[in-house]
């Protein structure tokens, strides 16, 4: 990919009142478009290294009261609701209608990449603006949301707009801690409007009758549409997952020439040997053609007592296994709990786990998906249906009931890191086909 187009998204930005909305009477451009407002995102959320919106925080609102800002020049309805989403819309001709959703999320993890979320986000607003622009009113009414929270790395949960939306967020996680200020996620909630008391009562925001259908651009977070040189995918399922942010192994610390092997109850060698007989049933499993991705993201013995000569008495890691069967998920986290019991049991070690953080599979809908494969058939962009290892909004909107779809746009280098590398001509074909998507839903 040349370098100049690959950084093109990503220059620094003017300041300003955004290029598009100055010049409102030439024709719309999703490419211009998307690089200005890019530029500005990357520009407003540059933490020195990558970019950091952080989840219900400054960077997360920043960005928000930006697009927000954009869709008010351009004439779109703008409000936010109870749990703090922004909500964009271009009303239709008869309201009393299911409306027709899109949208992603504008929070990213520490030092992340530009694209993730932002993309689906900025690709729904450009889709709303070319569709009031054409003059030619839709039936139903058109609705982007900028969903709050989709990103676990600040307080461990992930979808909490999302879930919110139809009352289906877990009140225990109003007590989670920020990484960071170790404040609970109950006070930025707060301080960003959301109606807490609601969100903690479990009522639904939303009807998700009141939702003909959603649709979600992404970037692939994975390489495979890079191998296949797939400018865009289009989405079948989504991956769950179970999570452990903290799991603990507390042995016995001692010194490291004074006890002998079969004395010691050594913290690392047990953590060691727990991951290698998990990554042997992973390894049996994925021969058996389950769908299954395992991880320990985070690995540590305590940084004020480890010492080169002293035994390790303690661990913590983090643990998270995804698939897109449920029934394969509670299989693996059963196997998990079982080899902790024996190699504690073995290496007279403890192994304890903090609460449990469930997020479901998802199946898109199958009408949805074959609808934006024959957008791409008649648009001429090369795709192909492929599965989401990653988690989306998109999962929770399905799982409520609302028929979903999600469009992948290629991005090289991975993503959870600031060399997200989207080309905009990728960006502008995954926009051409949910413009037309919308379109076509909406009437």
């Amino acid at each position: 990919m040349p370098a100049a187009r690959r950084d093109e998204a990503l220059a620094k930005p003017q300041t300003g009142v955004h290029a598009i909305a100055e010049h409102r009477g030439e024709p719309f451009s999703s490419r211009a478009f998307a690089v200005e407002t890019f530029r500005q995102l990357a520009a407003m959320s540059h933490d020195g290294v990558g970019i950091s919106r952080a989840t219900y925080g400054e960077g997360e609102t920043r960005a928000m009261e930006y697009v927000a800002g954009i869709a008010r020049a351009e004439g779109l309805e703008v409000s936010y609701d109870a749990a703090a989403n922004l909500v964009i819309e271009l009303p239709g001709s008869d309201r009393t209608l299911p409306v027709v959703a899109c949208g992603s999320h504008l929070d990213s993890v520490p030092q992340g990449g530009n694209f993730d979320g932002a993309a689906g986000v900025v690709a729904g607003l450009a889709a709303l603006i070319r569709l009031k622009r054409s003059g030619r009113p839709s039936t139903r009414t058109v609705r982007l949301y900028a969903l709050r929270g989709e990103e676990s790395a600040w307080f461990g949960r992930c979808y909490m707009g999302s879930l919110s939306l139809f009352g289906r967020f877990p009140r225990d996680d109003l007590k989670a801690e920020h990484r960071d200020t170790h404040r609970p996620l109950r006070e930025y909630m707060q301080e960003a409007g959301a109606d807490v008391d609601l969100i903690e009562a479990g009522e639904a925001i939303i009807d998700p009758k009141s939702i003909a259908a959603f649709f979600e651009l992404h970037i692939e977070q994975g390489p495979v549409m890079v191998a296949r040189d797939l400018p865009i995918g289009i989405v079948t399922g989504i991956r769950g997952n179970i999570r452990h942010q903290n799991v603990v192994c507390r042995g016995e610390a001692g010194h490291s020439g004074a006890v002998p092997r079969w004395l010691r109850r050594d913290a690392v060698f047990a953590t060691a040997e727990l991951l290698s007989r998990v990554d042997e049933h992973w390894r049996v499993l994925m021969e058996r053609g389950l769908d299954l991705v395992v991880t320990a993201g985070i690995l540590s013995t305590n940084p004020a007592e480890h010492a080169m000569s002293r035994i390790p008495g303690e661990t913590r890691m983090s643990f998270e296994v995804r698939s897109q069967s449920f029934e394969t998920l509670e299989a693996f986290h059963h196997l998990l709990l079982t080899e902790c019991r024996a190699v504690g049991a073995a290496r007279k070690v403890e192994f304890t786990f903090d609460r449990r953080i469930d997020s479901k599979p998802a199946r898109m809908d199958e009408k949805l998906v074959q609808r934006l494969l024959d957008i791409c058939a008649r648009l001429g962009t090369p795709t192909e249906p492929l599965p989401s290892g990653a988690g989306h909004d998109s999962a929770v909107f399905a799982n409520a009931g609302v028929p979903s779809a999600m469009i992948f746009v290629r991005n090289q280098n991975g993503s959870h890191n600031p060399r997200e590398a989207m080309e905009i001509d990728d960006f502008v074909a995954g926009a051409d086909v949910l413009h037309e998507a919308l379109r076509e839903t909406a009437n």
